[in-house]
C-alpha cells in the first residue's frame, strides 16, 4: 500500500496520552484521496504514483486537468501530487485512499508552504545579531554590516544572506510522529508543528528517516 496522502492543515490543538500528559499535535484533513495515474518506468521511464485531492466545481479547472481526471472517472480535483514509489502492483488508477493507510505510533515527513513573511532584513531573516549599541553608532542596530572586501573579490558573492524576501518556500519537517488517526473524519494527528498557514495543503509521506 502506498505511504502518502494529500491533505489540509486544520490548526494546532492538545491531546491527552495515557499517563495524562498533554502532547501539542497538529490537525491534517488527510484524504480521500484519488489515484489519478500510475507510472510506470517502461512507458515514464520512472514509477511513481499521482494522487489527486481536494473536490472543486468544475470551472475551477482547465479542460486539460478536467480531461485528465475524467479518464479514470474522478471528479474534479484541484490538488495533484507525485509520490516516487517502486510498489505500484496493488495500486490502480480510480482508486480511493483515507487517513487509513497511516497507523498512530508511525513516522511521518510533512512537506507544506511556509507562510509568507515578505521583505525581510538580515535580523529577522537570518538570525544576525546586528551592530553594536554603543560607541558612537546611532543607526546601525539592525544592520547586516559589511558585505564582502574591497579590491579583491571587488564583488559580492552570490548566496551572500541578507535582506529579501522571507518564507512562502517549501518546508519540509522530517521525522514527526503520528499521535492519532481517524479514518471515520479522515483526520490524522501529528505531533508537533508543520509548515504553513491554516487551510494550506500539506503533503504526508513515509518517514525518510526511519
Amino acid at each position: 500500500m502506498l505511504k502518502g496522502l494529500i491533505g489540509r492543515k486544520i490548526g494546532m490543538t492538545q491531546i491527552f496520552d495515557e499517563s495524562g500528559r498533554a502532547i501539542p499535535v497538529t490537525l491534517i484533513e488527510a484524504g480521500p484521496c484519488f489515484v489519478s495515474q500510475v507510472k510506470e518506468v517502461e512507458t515514464d521511464g520512472y514509477s511513481a504514483v499521482q494522487l489527486a485531492f481536494g473536490e472543486v466545481k468544475p470551472k475551477r479547472l482547465s479542460k486539460a486537468q478536467l480531461g485528465h481526471l475524467k479518464t479514470n472517472n474522478l471528479p474534479p480535483v484541484r490538488v495533484l501530487r507525485e509520490f516516487r514509489t517502486k510498489k505500484i502492483e496493488d495500486i490502480n488508477p480510480g482508486d480511493e485512499l483515507n487517513a487509513s493507510v497511516f497507523a498512530a505510533g508511525e513516522y511521518v515527513d510533512v512537506v507544506g508552504t511556509s507562510k509568507g513573511k515578505g521583505f525581510a532584513g538580515a535580523m529577522k531573516r537570518h538570525g544576525f545579531h546586528g551592530g553594536p549599541a554603543t560607541h558612537g553608532q546611532s543607526d546601525r542596530q539592525r544592520s547586516p554590516g559589511s558585505s564582502g572586501s574591497g579590491t579583491t573579490p571587488g564583488r559580492v558573492y552570490k548566496g551572500k544572506r541578507r535582506p529579501g524576501h522571507m518564507g512562502n518556500v517549501q518546508v519540509t519537517s522530517s521525522h514527526i510522529r503520528i499521535a492519532m488517526v481517524d479514518p471515520e473524519r479522515n483526520l490524522i494527528a501529528v505531533q508537533g508543528s508543520v509548515p504553513g498557514a491554516k487551510g494550506g495543503t500539506v503533503v504526508i509521506k513515509e518517514a525518510r528517516k526511519q
